[in-house]
């Protein structure tokens, strides 16, 4: 099924009365933010399966780890913040089901064992994901956690002064819990089964630095290596057994290997999903008329090719132009993807999206070689740029993306010219 017609501007256009989103991450606050902040007065319902009030998520592996953060300083709101705006915020509730009749969308909710329903006109999932498990002998064991919600963070927490790490996948979750364990003290092995560590995110030379930089910190880190057991001993976890019979010492094993998209409603609706809820530019589904955000979707390129962007960027980002959407309003236009993302004293910039490039090109500042950029060219026309420890030069690149200019690696190979030079508005 193809993502549908877009009706926005026909009968589907007009203000709905009232706007049920599901979730209540970053997309879906960001929305609410947005809607009350052009005027929109219906009603408007959050609806969290967490019993959490709406938090942010990237300090989940970093600074509450940490202990630098607490679960009321993650708090993406104040508290008073959603009753102050008319927003009716259902915590603790989980969404079973949903069905589209004569143009309105009925939910059905449990809460605390109880059954609800809920019609409204304007349906937004904002579902996200949920983390990836393993499926080994052993994989059950309850010191096998994983890290997505505000939940698991605290398990981990609980965890992570009790011996060695082991964490199974190189991406950034992975690896940013590596870091940060690495920096209270603890032993953490990385196991990856790829060649390389994000070997879906960065490219070879962004990804060979950060394998540097890692076993600097005394992390270690096992590349090709496939675990087949989580191994216990009286009920202690003792280890995780590799392929080639290695056993990586484990108090503690956290899974990163990915998340699965939330997209049980959106099948009930009959939309289209392909690793996630298909949308188009405007952030609707298949159906042309409900709306998903944040990472529950994946976008169709000009090209017709399928992705996702799974990013507190993302998320602001669909918000924006979902409310535009839901209300009438033009919808803005987006500017270049971005991501970022903190592993001990490391610190990654991503601007664009790699992928179908023919050129890359490194500079590395030689006063301060742990500044590097790696840019990224298709048909000699920059498309991408991943940064390390160089905030200036991510800040030029994901400006010039914004905007549309697409230098070639000629203008951009001389690296005693600082990128910011090299990529300022041309004055007339």
């Amino acid at each position: 099924m193809a993502v549908g017609p877009d009706r926005v501007g026909g009968s589907e256009a007009s203000t709905p009365r009232s706007v049920a989103v599901v979730g209540a991450s970053h997309a879906a606050v960001h929305l609410a933010d947005r809607l009350r902040a052009v005027g929109y007065t219906g009603d408007l319902t959050l609806i969290s399966h967490e019993k959490h009030l709406p938090y942010q998520r990237p300090p989940l592996s970093k600074a509450m780890l940490k202990g630098e953060a607490s679960a009321d300083s993650v708090l993406l709101r104040d508290p008073a913040y959603y009753s102050d705006n008319g927003i009716d915020l259902r915590i603790g509730t989980d969404v079973v089901g949903v069905t589209r009749t004569d143009g309105r969308y009925t939910l059905e909710m449990i809460r605390e064992n109880r059954g609800e329903t809920l019609s409204v006109d304007r349906l937004v999932l904002a579902t996200g994901a949920r983390a990836r498990t393993l499926e080994l002998p052993g994989a059950n064991h309850p010191d096998v956690l994983v890290l997505r919600e505000m939940d698991d963070a605290h398990q981990l927490l609980a965890r992570v002064a009790h011996g060695p790490v082991a964490v199974i996948g190189g991406g950034f979750i992975g690896l940013e819990v590596a870091a940060t364990a690495r920096a209270l003290g603890v032993d953490v092995t990385v196991i990856e089964a790829g060649d390389r560590l994000l070997a879906r995110a960065v490219g070879p030379s962004t990804a060979e630095t950060l394998l540097t930089a890692h076993r600097a910190m005394a992390t270690a880190v096992e590349l090709g290596a496939m675990p087949v057991e989580i191994v216990a001993d009286g009920g202690r976890l003792v280890g995780v057994r590799l392929e080639d019979g290695r056993m990586v010492p484990a108090a503690t094993v956290l899974v990163g290997i990915g998340a699965s998209p939330r997209t049980e409603l959106a099948d009930q609706l009959g939309l289209d999903t392909d690793g996630g809820v298909v949308v188009d530019g405007k952030c609707l589904a298949s159906d042309g008329h409900t709306v998903a955000i944040g990472d529950c979707t994946v976008h169709v390129s000009e090209t017709g090719r399928r992705f996702r962007l799974e990013s507190v960027d993302n998320a602001t980002e669909q918000a924006t132009v979902a409310a535009s959407v839901i209300t009438g309003a033009e919808v803005p236009p987006r500017g270049a993807p971005w991501f970022w993302s903190d592993q001990g004293d490391q610190k990654l910039q991503i601007v664009g999206l790699i992928g179908g490039h023919t050129t890359v090109l490194v500079r590395v500042d030689p006063e301060r070689p742990r500044r590097r950029v790696a840019l990224y060219f298709a048909d000699d026309a920059l498309v991408a740029a991943e940064c390390l420890n160089s905030p200036a030069d991510f800040v030029a690149l994901r400006s010039a993306l914004g905007r549309g200019y697409r230098p070639s690696a000629d203008i951009l190979a001389d690296t005693s010219v600082p990128l910011k030079k090299l990529l300022a508005p041309v004055r007339t």
